[in-house]
């Protein structure tokens, strides 16, 4: 922010309540005034989101982690359900009145189109 940062993009996460806390802390206790934007994945693979997590030290919280398992190796059926987990977190989130949504998309735009249509902003 000192160097002229006009927002902040969040790393990815699972739990809204992780955003909201982290929000109210930067801006309560740090007085940070930039708008925090949440860093959204949508899910494409079970393996591959675990993995990807113990690499960014993102968590998965346990009932998640639970339906990933549930999902196997199934990228059919962890993209599509992906879809679904990150439209309802968007939507959340948007109802909370964030600046903004930043996907990581992996270079995989398919499932973040579908939330958006979803969300009705495509």
């Amino acid at each position: 922010m000192d160097a002229g940062a006009d927002f902040v993009i969040t790393q990815l996460f699972f739990d809204n309540t992780d955003y909201f806390e982290f929000r109210d802390f930067v801006a309560g206790k740090l007085g940070v005034g930039v708008p925090l934007v949440p860093g959204v994945v949508p899910i494409l693979s079970a393996p591959g989101i675990i993995k990807f997590t113990q690499t960014c030290g993102a968590k998965i919280p346990p009932p998640l982690r639970a339906k990933l398992h549930e999902l196997g190796t199934s990228d059919e059926a962890a993209a599509e359900f992906g879809i679904e987990y990150a439209t309802r977190q968007c939507k959340e989130l948007l109802r909370a009145g964030v600046p903004g949504l930043h996907f990581y998309t992996l270079n995989k735009s398919h499932s973040t189109v579908q939330v958006l249509k979803n969300l009705g902003l495509a």
